[in-house]
């Protein structure tokens, strides 16, 4: 079956996600704000799953139209082919989000799209009454500007649950976020990566698993799974697919750091389960005792600041003594992520490039310095 699909993204991620899809050879892909439209067969959803590392998850689009009515939207709703991918056991629940719309209220387009699904489906299986106790096939829709698209979530859990990482310490970074950074830092697989704030790992375990082509989601599973809509014999050529990728004889290191002994060990066990632990060497070190080894390095932190951990005065300092610390030298990049609108003033110099990005609903920027 030949499908259109979007995968949401966190604003800023767009162009990364859109490249990685064509990458893996998704067909006619297109960005919006905030997520990116392809197409493909049950091959391509299942790699996209297993392999999109900046996608928050990965859902089929059912249709695209127009309503400024609730008649519109039911009817519209109504006209889709449910049954083809929901059982008359199965749980259909129904989530979504209206911006600048005649529909505006959420719960009201909920209940009419429940009911539009109901009504279809009781058509189609000459039955009444949904016991939704099967599998989970989760309604998603959005309305933008009166244009209703209406989804089916085949991801389950976000794809930002890598499955490594159950405990987080205060303040995590986002996986996926996490994977992007390294990636605009254009990390590689003869690269020593450094992060001198590691906290749960996130970003060394991100990294190395994008040097290495470890595809993300090898160690979870996915709804879709439960639909039998994608044959078992296709996931498992994607899995094996995405194993036979990885690549094995490599140059990588990272080197981690926290003053907070119980985050170094959390970061070693989170490694671990990602199967990258052998990449990492950690130590509890303040960053004013930072003092890399390596003639060449990759920096990418995310340090604690104002808004988050520290007050103001002390993410200032921090951002000093950083400047100090991460002087220019060849064959160095850093890359570091602040909503601190002050921080090139406070690290002592202007960042080489800078990008707009959202940690969660905080707009930060990522400075990148590497000349």
């Amino acid at each position: 079956m030949y499908m259109q699909m979007v995968a949401p993204c966190l604003l800023g991620l767009e162009g990364l996600v859109a490249d990685e899809l064509k990458y893996i050879e998704a067909q006619n892909v297109s960005a919006e704000n905030g997520r990116v439209f392809f197409e493909g067969d049950e091959s391509i959803l299942a790699r996209a799953n297993l392999c999109s590392r900046f996608s928050e998850r990965i859902l089929i689009v059912l249709d695209r139209f127009e309503a400024k009515s609730f008649e519109e939207l039911y009817q519209g709703v109504k006209a889709l082919p449910w049954s083809e991918y929901i059982g008359s056991a199965d749980a259909f629940p129904v989530k979504g989000y209206s911006i600048n719309s005649a529909l505006h209220s959420v719960p009201d387009c909920q209940k009419i799209i429940k009911k539009a699904i109901v009504d279809s489906l009781a058509e189609d299986y000459n039955i009444k009454w949904f016991e939704e106790s099967g599998a989970i096939h989760q309604v998603q829709f959005s309305i933008m500007k009166d244009e209703v698209t209406v989804m089916l979530d085949t991801s389950g859990a976000g794809l930002h649950k890598r499955g490594y990482r159950p405990d987080a310490n205060a303040a995590p970074l986002r996986e996926t976020l996490a994977a992007a950074l390294c990636s605009l830092s254009r990390l590689r697989h003869y690269h020593t990566l450094y992060d001198p704030f590691c906290g749960s790992g996130t970003i060394l375990i991100e990294g190395a698993m994008l040097a290495h082509n470890i595809a993300p989601g090898l160690n979870r599973s996915f709804d879709f799974q439960n639909w039998g809509l994608v044959r078992d014999e296709t996931l498992a050529t994607e899995k094996d697919r995405a194993k036979s990728l990885v690549k094995t004889d490599t140059d990588f290191a990272a080197f981690g750091y926290d003053i907070d002994e119980k985050s170094l060990e959390l970061t070693k066990l989170n490694a671990k389960r990602a199967g990258v632990d052998n990449f990492l060497t950690l130590s509890r070190a303040d960053i004013r005792d930072f003092s890399p080894t390596t003639e060449r390095g990759t920096l990418v932190t995310n340090p604690p600041y104002g808004e988050r951990m520290l007050d103001i005065r002390q993410a200032e300092e921090l951002y000093k003594i950083m400047g100090e610390k991460f002087a220019p030298k060849n064959g160095w990049s850093y890359g570091i992520i602040s909503p601190d609108e002050e921080f090139e003033k406070v690290f002592g110099r202007k960042a080489d490039k800078r990008r707009k990005l959202y940690n969660g609903m905080i707009k930060c920027q990522y400075y990148m310095y590497f000349k």
